[in-house]
């Protein structure tokens, strides 16, 4: 017996890929449930038989389908996909499977380096990342098959069927660098569903009540505090779990703050830690029923390369989000995407932003340093991967938590002094929030114009002045040649420069834009990180009347004002680190854009004085 299903949603194949094309409304009939990873093998009216993902269908239960003699019997199980995994019908049951993440995200660009790393290839050379097509065609392509062109019909840069909405309206607005969880790329998911039970950090959705990230559904929120008051005058979540905590750290995991020229800053590394993201290879699972994209990461540490699958970097983004996002933005990964994803172009793209992605996260003093981090980069097996894995999954020093770590070395600040601080980053990154979007939506406007209007504007001037050459030529009047051949000259000058103003913003602009919309992306993280310091000096404020009520102690108040301190220490070495890299990746980016507009007028003027040339002065 097997099952009809109701199509939602149009996914198209990828050839080769073993895959069936579905069109929205198709009913199809389920003929291998337990294929894993995400995906059913299912039949069409036209008894082609092929995989198609879990999500984009909705089964019919009560409408089974007996096969016949004309009906594909179910291929065989591979290995033991379905011991592994929940099984299909879970998803249809009453009872709702633990929901998955998704975010919405600002994208993520290629990063420049910093000066004590080498330029990154992809920033020195921008005629290699357009590769002579528009890049945001491809990165852009949505689930469905269709194209947003590029950033001129993206406002603000914001992906493909995301939400746009502000993350600095709300204080509930779930946080823009939120997990988004195995489902939105199941083809890269394999069998490793043990390591994914053993630790809730995929199958199963965090309760948000450990004052950690919370992982929710699509319209769910995500870094959200609870801030309720509860027996015995706190909730067992948010930042009172730290405030009044017992826990001490362990040395090693002890992160100190120092106060240098400009403030409290992290400890650096002695050196800076940077790494390689390269070639990119396609592999297959399931007997080569399903493919995936494996990349090669080399750290400069040891110059050894190791491997990993755009599924490690989403575990890798989660832990770090887990651990270190009440204190530390933590930019998101790039897009994801089902259909197109083994286009050569779409690759490419990927690793770029892949490549910045590792290279932010290389840049920060705390992250680069830490043991899931130095994990990624350096695991000698999969045995040493795996056994990594689950001890990063059991740290307890998560969500604000990771605050107890923190050893600043100066003296305790007044509440006061704590809150005027916080009010101070959150008016900066507001401000900074609202420049970066107006230069988006300036760049997309002036891209726009730039592959549009505009090079046809420059192509008819060129045409007329070639028709008008033609009139002269035709008037039989001797002498006429030379005026003609310099006006026909003119015009194809003018229809060069067309083409030229076209391609321009994949030269200059695409790098501005790549730039602000990390930023914007960053930016939209610290909202949520500056919540959870509001919420903890609006705790402090409380203390006198909680001990008044004998809800805490004397003791409990000193504690809570002194562990205040060492949060706003934290914001300010981690706002100082914000403002230093952005000081340093503004001036590279302005002066990458400027170069290539001094070359593109250099360049422009050089063709108009050619054309001018060949005019005679009678």
């Amino acid at each position: 017996m097997a099952f009809k299903a109701q199509v939602l949603y149009d996914f198209s194949a990828e050839p080769g890929n073993n895959e069936l094309t579905v069109k929205e409304g198709e009913t199809i009939t389920i003929t291998n449930q337990n294929i894993g990873g995400g995906w059913i093998e299912a039949e069409n009216s036209r008894g082609e038989v092929g995989l198609v993902p879990e999500d984009y269908i909705e089964l019919n239960k009560s409408a089974p389908a007996f096969q016949g003699a004309g009906t594909a019997a179910p291929t065989p199980n591979v290995g033991n996909v379905a011991s592994q995994d929940l099984s299909f019908f879970d998803a249809f049951a009453p009872t709702a499977a633990p929901v998955q993440s998704q975010v919405d995200a600002g994208g993520l660009s290629p990063q420049p380096d910093t000066p004590d790393t080498p330029v990154s290839p992809f920033l020195s050379s921008p005629d290699e990342a357009s590769n002579g097509n528009d890049p945001w065609s491809v990165w852009n392509t949505d689930p469905s098959g269709g194209s947003n062109n590029n950033w001129a019909s993206n406002p603000e840069g914001t992906q493909t069927g995301k939400s746009a909405a502000d993350p600095w309206g709300s204080a509930s607005q779930g946080h823009p660098q939120a997990y988004q969880g195995p489902g939105a790329e199941d083809d890269e998911w394999d069998d490793e569903w043990d390591d994914m039970k053993s630790t809730g950090g995929y199958a199963e959705s965090e309760s948000g009540d450990g004052g950690a990230i919370q992982r929710g559904g699509v319209h769910g929120s995500s870094m959200k505090i609870s801030l309720n008051n509860r027996f015995p005058g706190f909730s067992k979540s948010g930042p009172e779990l730290y405030l009044l905590c017992k826990q001490v750290a362990k040395g090693k995991e002890k992160l100190t703050i120092y106060v240098g020229e400009v403030g409290p800053v992290w400890s650096y590394p002695e050196s800076q830690l940077d790494c390689v993201v390269a070639d990119p290879k396609k592999g297959t699972k399931m007997y080569g029923l399903k493919s995936y994209i494996e990349y090669q990461i080399t750290p400069n540490t040891t110059n050894r390369t190791v491997n990993h699958r755009y599924k490690h970097f989403d575990w890798l983004y989660e832990r770090l989000l887990d651990k270190f996002g009440s204190a530390i933005p933590i930019p998101s990964l790039p897009d994801k995407q089902v259909t197109g994803r083994f286009e050569e172009e779409f690759i490419k793209m990927r690793m770029e932003r892949l490549q910045g992605w590792m290279t932010r996260m290389c840049r920060h003093p705390v992250i680069s340093c830490s043991e899931v981090f130095q994990l990624f980069l350096t695991y000698k097996d999969e045995k040493d991967w795996k056994m990594g894995k689950r001890k990063a999954e059991k740290d307890e020093a998560v969500g604000v938590m990771i605050f107890s770590t923190i050893e600043p070395e100066a003296s305790d600040l007044e509440p006061s002094e704590v809150e005027l601080k916080c009010e101070q980053f959150s008016r900066f990154t507001k401000a900074m929030d609202d420049g970066v979007k107006e230069i988006l939506t300036v760049g997309q406007e002036h891209w726009k114009r730039c592959t549009g209007p505009l090079p046809k504007e420059y192509q008819r001037i060129g045409k007329a002045f070639q028709n008008l050459s033609s009139v002269f030529n035709s008037s039989g009047y001797q002498g006429e040649s030379t005026l003609t051949d310099a006006m026909t000259a003119a015009g194809k000058t003018y229809e060069e420069i067309a083409q030229m103003v076209a391609e321009q913003p994949r030269k200059d602009l695409h790098f501005v834009m790549e730039t602000n919309n990390e930023y914007k992306g960053l930016l939209g993280c610290f909202p949520d990180t500056i919540g959870v310091h509001k919420a903890a000096i609006d705790k402090v404020k409380e203390a006198d009347k909680l001990v008044a009520t004998n809800k805490i102690t004397p003791q409990d108040k000193v504690t809570m004002a002194k562990r205040v301190s060492t949060m706003s220490y934290a914001l300010q070495a981690e706002m100082n680190h914000f403002h230093s890299n952005r000081i340093y990746d503004y001036n590279r980016v302005m002066q990458l854009y400027l170069e290539e507009q001094v070359k593109f007028y250099e360049t422009i003027a050089a063709k108009l004085r050619q054309a001018h040339s060949q005019f005679t002065t009678m």
